[in-house]
């Protein structure tokens, strides 16, 4: 029964009681009786009381509507409010759970077209990168050497500062442009690349260990890109805000699927609010049907836990 006729009903029984007891023998003295004025409060205490339940029953749903809507996250998809109640309700929820659905499925294939065209335009940043500023500062690199070759003693020192200076810049473009795409990916798989990061972020301050797993089932590229781009966001999050000394990455198949696990024993994330890297690794774990959990480590840093399901990975 919908709400309307369940406080319709509800009222009407009232006010037929009232004209029934008004045309019946039941009358009200003048002056009023204490017995006819505690039939009448009691009476009119009844009937708010069935209004208030009434409403109360009808209404839950809606409520519990509403707390659904304020905690719906868009990134955490999946959960959805309970349709019950009357049939306005029920239609009500099933339309917001319908619209929930149709947002989630946008927002998965918009952020599908949005990384996609990142990944292109790193890859494009990197190769110009590579060829045009590492081929540029290779060529100043030769002609330092012969200039120092040729220039007096008094001078060498200051161009062998300008060698140094150069190559130092040739190796931070290199390592800029791995970053944007990693090579060892492509060429060598997702094992090669995690170790090469792993080695990448170990520095005098963060030792960085690793652990994976030889019978990983077949990966996807799409799902290997994923995994990678998660333990480097990971890492780098460590590296700039977890004050720790050590690190760890871990790949393994587990019974649905495969785990990549970052930990580190820094800080730990407390109560401080999600900020974009984050965000971005739950975008980038929605496009293959993974789960990202980011929480508390056993020794009080943070876990970074990326569960891919065979979907994702070609199967068992």
């Amino acid at each position: 029964m919908s709400l309307f006729w369940r406080i319709f009903s509800l009222n009407a029984v009232g006010l037929f009681v009232a004209a029934a007891l008004l045309l019946g023998p039941v009358t009200v003295s003048t002056p009023v009786l204490p017995g006819e004025a505690l039939a009448v409060v009691g009476g009119l205490v009844g009937l708010l009381a069935a209004n208030a339940l009434v409403l109360r029953v009808g209404l839950a749903p809606l409520k519990r509507l509403g707390g659904a809507m304020s905690t719906a996250d868009l990134l955490r998809p999946g959960a959805r409010a309970p349709v019950a109640g009357p049939a306005e309700t029920a239609e009500l929820i099933t339309t917001y759970n319908t619209m929930l659905d149709r947002l989630e499925a946008e927002r998965a294939t918009g952020a599908a077209r949005a990384l996609s065209a990142q990944e292109r335009e790193r890859h494009r940043v990197a190769q110009e990168l590579h060829d045009e500023v590492g081929q540029t500062l290779t060529a100043v690199l030769l002609q330092l050497k012969r200039v120092a070759d040729r220039a007096p003693r008094e001078l060498r020192e200051e161009v062998g500062q300008a060698q140094e200076a150069t190559r130092a810049g040739l190796d931070e473009i290199r390592r800029i442009a791995r970053r944007l795409r990693p090579g060892v990916l492509d060429e060598l798989g997702l094992s090669s690349a995690l170790r090469s990061l792993a080695a990448e972020f170990t520095t005098h301050g963060l030792t960085v260990r690793h652990q994976i797993a030889g019978d990983l089932p077949h990966l996807t590229e799409e799902s290997e890109l994923v995994l990678y781009r998660v333990a480097q966001e990971g890492l780098t999050n460590t590296a700039r805000h977890a004050a720790a000394d050590r690190a760890e990455i871990r790949l393994r198949p587990v019974a649905d699927g495969v785990e990549l696990l970052v930990r580190d024993n820094g800080r730990g994330v407390g109560g401080a609010p999600e900020g974009s890297g984050i965000s971005g690794m739950r975008e980038r774990a929605l496009l293959i049907g993974a789960v990202l959990s980011v929480g508390s480590a056993p020794d009080g840093g943070t876990d970074v836990r990326l569960s891919v399901p065979f979907t994702a990975v070609g199967g068992p």
